[in-house]
This record gives structure tokens, C-alpha cells and sequence, in this order.
């Protein structure tokens, strides 16, 4: 099967090559970093994008393949976007979605000037094991159904409300159900049963917990934070899980600023992300080093703590990503939309930036090379919106932009 989509008023590629007797229009007065194309189209064969290109030449690639014996042209759909903006698939790198509860009492106090702090994680625990398993996989579907209606085709998850071996096995097992980028965070905080009592819960994060939870994983996660787990601490737990073949995240400097930035480049982390609260010596070791700092807008938002500067950031050359975090404490949406506007508002990012970090940014802190562009041998994770320009993304926050939405060349939405 073959989808060709026609008629891109703007097409958002994030691979800024322009092709042959194309004029190079990736990098603008606006700093776009997108691969912009206006008049385009793209082909889809099977899962993967087989060719973009200017909306002239799309006969003659459908005339070529016609003559192709092999290329099932017969089969072809053509989709007429009528001038409106297509965009690559958003890619959440960090998300917190099987979980039992909510946590909106602790929202609104926090609304009325109650302080924000890592150890009301503890109060989703309980209804998390007491859910079953059927019951936290319903409500997974129901936030993956939100986010792919929002655009968001890749998404990574993380346990951490189980706390427990039992339960933290069944989070990575159920997540593991419905995505490859599951991550392993035990080492969410101490649980009420092992207060006062830290390190012997790192024991048994990184024993017979992860020995449990470690074939449903890819990758381990620590928070490195007052209240949560010390330096010394969290590098036994993203030690211990790189010895088992899991590939190091780190949550870190949300609440004030530490040591975690460091361990995290030390330990080749993929990402860290939150970093509200970074030295000027964070931003060096991160602007020199593979690992890609997460901003997380919607929890700066539901927190009220100071937004990151990620202009800051970018004009150091640190890789950026947005994620939504979504979580019921600190960050309860699943809208990238959403918290692209809030970057571009708050975290002074350009609107290309912050489409960027959403989609091949995203895709650095997975790392993944098939994810996050739109460009030749790439998935065919699409997103169609109803408008014109990228821009209203965040020009129109709050509005449901999304029109379709292709995931591994399938119409999803």
C-alpha cells in the first residue's frame, strides 16, 4: 500500500538538506531548523517514507512507479492536504502514564501556594497497587488514545508508582505491552516502608527489583534530587541497571541545583531531563557532551515553579527535547501542542525550536535514528494539522489542530 499526500502548504521535515535545484530554505531570519518545504508532498510505501519532494514532481514519481512492476502502484491513496502543514510525529521522551489515582486535591492546594515537593509521589502508590492489571491498562490506552489524537505517534514510559517488586514488574510489564521505550525507575523516591532507611532500598532497587523488571526494560532512571536519592545513590542505581544492559536516564535539577547534570554526561545518560535549575558549568558539560536535555513546560506550569531558559540553552549548542512528563502530580497533560505553546511563550524558544525538540529532539533522547523526521527511510509517523503554518501551534493554544495522523504509514486518526 501507498500513500501519497499532496498539496503540503508547508511541509516540516527536520532534515534541513534541500534537494536537487531546491532553494536551501532550512535555516531562516527565524532560526528555523526544520527542513522547511512549501508545495510539497510525500510518498509513504509500507511503514516508511519512500520519497519528499516538491507537489509539482508527485505525477512523476506515481508515473514512475506505475512502470515499476513491482511497486503495487495500483494500490495508491492520495490524500490532498490543500495547503495546510504537515509535520513529523511528536516524540515524548518522558512519560509517566500507568499509574492509579489522580492527584488534583494536591493540585489545587498547590494552586492556593502550597510548595511543590518529590515526596508527594508517595501518595500515588497506594492506589497504584491496589489497581489491577486490567484497570491500569485501560487507562494507559485511554492516555495513549489522547496523546496520538494529539499528535504524538512515539511515546516513552516510565514505572516508579509501584515502589514495590511486584508492582514495579507489572508497570514495566504493561508498558512494555504498548511501546519498546520503557524505562525502569524504581528509584522513583523512597517508599513510606523504607523511611529513614534509603540505602536499603537502593539494595533492593538494584537487586531482586531490577532483577525482576529489567526484561521488560530499556532503560533506568533515578531521581537524583533532595528528597529523593543522593548522588552516591543514584549512581549504584544507573550502575547497576547499565550493568544489566539498560541504558541510563536521569531525572534531575527540577527542585534546586545538584550533582545530577555531572553524573548523568559521566555516565553517557541519553537525556536528563526537568533541569529547571542549572549551573553555568551544567550547561558547558551538557553543550559538550551526547546527552540531550528534557524540558518538561507542563511542569513548570502545574508547579509554578521558574520556567528553564531554554534559549540559554540552545545558543550553547545543548540538544533539546520537549516532553509532556505526563504524571499525575506534577504534569497531568498529555498535549504536546500544549506544551510547545507554553515553551514558546515561557521558555523563549522560536516556534521551530520548539517544534524541533518535539519531534527529532524527542528522538535524540531516545535514541533513535528512524523516529523524528521526515525524510527517505524514515517511519511514516505524519501528522496533518488544519492549519496553514506550523506556527499556530502555538499562535492557537488550546485549539485541536490535528487532522490525521499517519503511524508506521497507517492512518491512526
Amino acid at each position: 500500500m501507498r500513500i501519497l499526500i499532496t498539496n503540503i502548504g508547508e511541509l516540516t521535515t527536520n532534515d534541513p538538506a534541500p534537494a536537487v535545484g531546491e532553494p536551501d530554505r532550512s535555516v531562516g531570519a527565524t532560526g528555523d531548523r526544520c527542513g522547511t518545504r512549501h508545495d510539497a508532498a510525500v510518498l509513504i510505501e509500507g511503514d516508511r517514507i519512500a520519497w519528499v519532494g516538491a507537489a509539482a514532481d508527485a505525477d512523476g514519481v506515481v508515473e514512475r512507479a506505475k512502470r515499476d512492476e513491482t511497486s503495487h502502484a495500483d494500490e495508491l491513496t492520495v490524500v490532498d492536504a490543500a495547503g495546510r502543514a504537515v509535520i513529523p510525529g511528536f516524540v515524548d521522551s518522558h512519560s509517566h502514564l500507568v499509574f492509579g489515582g489522580d492527584r488534583a486535591a494536591e493540585f489545587e492546594a498547590r494552586m492556593q501556594g502550597q510548595k511543590y515537593a518529590a515526596g508527594g509521589i508517595r501518595s500515588t502508590v497506594a492506589a497504584t497497587r491496589a489497581a489491577s492489571d486490567d484497570e491500569l491498562r485501560a487507562r494507559l490506552r485511554g492516555f495513549l488514545d489522547e496523546m496520538l489524537a494529539q499528535g504524538t505517534t512515539t511515546v516513552e514510559i516510565k514505572s516508579g508508582y509501584g515502589l514495590d517488586v511486584a508492582t514495579e514488574e507489572r508497570l514495566v510489564r504493561l508498558a512494555a505491552e504498548v511501546t519498546p521505550e520503557v524505562t525502569f525507575l524504581g528509584a522513583h523516591v523512597v517508599p513510606a516502608e523504607y523511611a529513614d532507611r534509603g540505602d536499603d532500598y537502593v539494595d533492593l532497587v538494584t537487586g531482586e527489583m531490577l532483577d525482576a523488571c529489567a526484561p521488560h526494560a530499556k532503560w533506568i532512571d533515578v531521581f537524583c534530587e533532595t528528597g529523593a536519592f543522593t548522588v552516591p545513590q543514584s549512581r549504584r542505581v544507573l550502575e547497576a541497571g547499565i550493568a544489566r544492559g539498560l541504558q541510563p536516564r536521569v531525572h534531575a535539577s527540577q527542585l534546586g541545583p545538584g550533582e545530577g547534570v555531572q553524573l548523568a554526561v559521566d555516565l553517557g545518560a541519553a537525556s536528563i531531563d526537568h533541569g529547571t535549575y542549572l549551573t553555568d558549568d551544567d550547561v558547558t558539560a551538557l553543550a559538550g557532551s551526547d546527552t540531550v536535555l528534557t524540558l518538561l513546560p507542563g511542569v513548570e506550569f502545574s508547579t509554578r515553579q521558574p520556567y528553564p531558559d531554554a534559549r540559554r540553552l540552545i545558543d550553547a549548542g545543548v540538544t533539546v527535547a520537549i516532553a509532556c512528563d505526563t504524571n499525575p502530580g506534577s504534569s497531568f497533560t498529555s498535549s504536546m501542542p500544549f506544551c510547545i505553546a507554553v515553551a514558546v511563550r515561557d521558555m523563549r524558544m522560536t516556534v521551530a525550536e520548539a517544534i524541533h525538540a518535539a519531534t527529532a529532539g524527542g528522538a535524540a533522547a531516545l535514541r533513535r535514528t528512524d523516529i523524528g523526521r521526515i525524510a527517505p527511510g524514515m517511519r511514516a509517523d505524519l501528522v496533518l494539522l488544519k492549519s496553514p503554518s506550523r506556527v499556530h501551534l502555538a499562535y492557537r493554544p488550546g485549539v485541536p489542530l490535528v487532522d490525521a495522523v499517519w503511524k508506521d504509514g497507517v492512518r491512526a486518526v
